[in-house]
């Protein structure tokens, strides 16, 4: 495989033996081809100064020393706003989850994800510019069709209140005081949106407000 076709991939994972294991897996991927890995956040930046070829796509670690997963993020998003940020994760984790699509993460992996799933996220990631679930990919490619009214029309004033706050760290029981409804209601928004625009999650939520222009990081 040539590497002058390839996309450049950058692990950063504190886990040298996943992250080796990691990067032989994606050697194999046709039109890919991993620069190098980094052990954190810190060791990353230093990477990023010092070697001339910026990579494509950086798989990111969530939990790691020194410099974790959401503060490298928030200093990519800053600095290396073309490299596009796959998150990587033990677990499927709701509030770091939403820290780091907030902060410009293109989508998230679980760390036992299969190498098919793997490679398909890596080409959605160049092709689209994210990647997520099926379910949540669904509802964005129906959004994103041409011709069609403004968004926020399809939503009452509340519910755009609320999703809006919901894309922050907040709480639901903070968001109710903020809107000074009950957290009754706030529940009945959030089911009401999650069933309408068919998502599992907070995360589907703001996944769906960031692609519609609804929130700007």
């Amino acid at each position: 495989m040539s590497n002058t076709k390839s996309k450049n991939v950058v692990i950063v994972d504190d886990h040298l033996l996943f992250a080796g294991s990691l990067e032989q897996l994606i050697d194999t991927f046709d039109g890919y081809h991993v620069l190098y890995h980094a052990k954190n956040g810190k060791d990353l930046i230093l990477q990023l100064k010092a070697v001339d070829q910026c990579p494509d796509i950086v798989l990111l670690d969530i939990n790691m020393p020194v410099m974790n997963g959401v503060e490298t993020m928030e200093w990519l998003t800053a600095n290396y706003p073309e490299i596009k940020v796959l998150a990587l994760s033990m677990e499927d984790e709701e509030t770091t989850i939403l820290k780091m699509l907030m902060n410009g993460a293109k989508g998230y992996l679980l760390k036992d994800i299969h190498p098919e799933k793997l490679k398909e996220a890596l080409d959605e990631t160049i092709e689209k510019g994210y990647y997520h679930s099926e379910k949540v990919s669904a509802t964005l490619l129906r959004s994103l069709q041409p011709n069609v009214p403004s968004i926020e029309d399809s939503f009452k004033e509340n519910e755009l209140i609320f999703m809006k706050l919901a894309c922050s760290e907040m709480t639901y029981k903070e968001i109710a005081g903020k809107m000074n409804l009950s957290p009754k209601t706030i529940d009945g928004y959030r089911q009401e949106l999650f069933n309408r625009l068919e998502i599992k999650n907070r995360v589907g939520l703001v996944i769906y407000a960031l692609k519609n222009n609804l929130v700007s990081i």
